[in-house]
C-alpha cells in the first residue's frame, strides 16, 4: 500500500503562520501536523509515502527526507485546481492500492481491515449532529449510494473527513479523467467526492469506515483545540525547571528556557523558545519564540517571534516582534 498525502494547499485560514511555512508543517502538541498524520499510518508498513506538493513544497520535501528513512516520492501540483487535479498527478507512480489522507486534521482510525476489503473503495466518516456545513455520505445496505455536499436537509449524519482507501488506483484515475472531461467542478476546482460519485454510478462498491476521533487543524481556533486534545489524550512526559512551574498536560522542548514563569496547562513550547517572567497557557510557542513579562493565552506564536509586555491573545507569525 502507498500513502498519498496532498500537501499543496496555501493554508490561508491559518495565516499568518502559513506565510512562511506550509500548513502541514505548522506545529501542534510539539510537532508538525503532518508528523501526527504520518504517525497514524506507519503501523500499516506502507511501501512508500507520496507527497503532492505546491506552495513551499521544497520545505516539505526537506522535512520529510530529514525525518523518514523509507521510500518517498514527490510530485508537484503547479496550480490549485482542486483535490483530484492533485491526485491524478500520482498516476505514473501509484498503480496499486493506496490510502489518501488530506493532512489538515488529526484522527484516530482502525485500518487493519483494509487488506481484506470486500469493496473497491472506503470513505472514512464521522457521525456528526449538524452535517449542513460538511460533505456527507448516504448509505443503503452496506454501500454508499450518494455523496452530498453541505445538505440543507439532514439526509445523513455521516460526515466525510478526508481519508480514502482505493483498492485499485487506476479505477480512481479513470473516474477523475471522466470528471475532467465533463468539467465537473466547483469554483474552478475538482473535488474527489465527484470522482467517487462517478465510480459509484458505474457500479463500484464504496463503503464507509468510522473514525473515532476527528480534530480539525484548519483554523487557529481549531488548531488550539486540537493542541488541547493531543496534550490531554497523548500527554508528553512530565518535565520541570528549577525556577518555573510547568502545569500538565504541557509539552516543553528539552532546550527551551523557562525562568520565573508559569507554563500550562495545555501549553506547547518549542525548541529554543524562551519564557521569562511570563504566564503561558493554552497556547503554542514555536521554535525560538520569546515571551517576556506577558500573559499569553489561546495564542499561537510563530518561529523566532518575540512578545513582551502585558496580557494578550495573539496570532503572531514567524520572526515578528510584539511589544504590549
Amino acid at each position: 500500500m502507498d500513502i498519498i498525502l496532498p500537501v499543496a494547499g496555501l493554508g490561508t485560514r491559518l495565516r499568518p503562520q502559513t506565510w512562511s511555512k506550509p500548513k502541514p508543517l505548522v506545529s501542534v502538541a510539539g510537532k508538525p501536523i503532518l508528523a501526527h498524520v504520518i504517525d497514524r499510518v506507519l503501523p500499516l508498513k506502507p511501501e512508500r509515502l507520496v507527497f503532492i506538493t505546491g506552495y513551499l513544497g521544497g520545505e516539505i520535501e526537506r522535512w520529510a527526507r530529514a525525518h523518514y528513512r523509507m521510500p518517498l516520492a514527490f510530485v508537484e501540483q503547479p496550480q490549485m485546481l482542486g483535490q483530484t487535479d492533485a491526485i491524478i498527478r500520482c498516476r505514473d507512480i501509484v498503480r496499486g492500492d493506496a490510502l489518501i489522507l488530506f493532512p489538515d486534521m488529526i484522527f484516530e482510525a482502525d485500518f487493519s481491515s483494509l487488506h481484506h476489503l470486500d469493496a473497491d473503495a472506503v470513505m472514512f466518516t464521522k457521525e456528526v449532529d449538524d452535517p449542513s456545513a460538511l460533505g456527507i455520505a448516504v448509505v443503503q445496505g452496506d454501500r454508499i449510494v450518494k455523496l452530498v455536499e453541505k445538505p440543507q436537509q439532514p439526509i445523513s449524519h455521516l460526515a466525510v473527513i478526508g481519508i480514502y482507501y482505493f483498492k485499485r488506483m487506476p479505477q480512481l484515475y479513470a473516474a477523475i479523467e471522466e470528471q475532467m472531461r465533463r468539467q465537473i467542478r466547483l469554483k474552478n476546482e475538482y473535488f474527489i467526492a465527484d470522482a467517487i460519485q462517478l465510480m459509484i454510478d458505474e457500479g463500484a462498491k464504496v463503503v464507509t469506515a468510522p473514525v473515532t476521533v476527528w480534530e480539525d487543524c484548519g483554523t487557529i481556533e481549531a488548531l488550539l483545540n486540537t493542541n488541547r486534545y493531543l496534550l490531554e489524550h497523548h500527554p508528553p512526559e512530565p518535565t520541570s525547571r528549577p525556577d518555573a512551574t510547568i502545569v500538565a498536560p504541557s509539552y516543553v522542548a528539552d532546550d527551551a528556557v523557562i525562568e520565573g514563569a508559569v507554563v500550562g496547562p495545555y501549553a506547547c513550547v518549542g525548541s529554543g523558545a524562551v519564557v521569562r517572567g511570563a504566564v503561558v497557557r493554552d497556547a503554542i510557542l514555536d521554535n525560538g519564540a520569546e515571551i517576556e513579562s506577558a500573559v499569553i493565552e489561546r495564542s499561537v506564536i510563530g518561529n523566532k517571534a518575540a512578545v513582551r509586555g502585558r496580557a494578550a491573545r495573539l496570532n503572531v507569525g514567524d520572526d515578528s516582534a510584539v511589544e504590549l
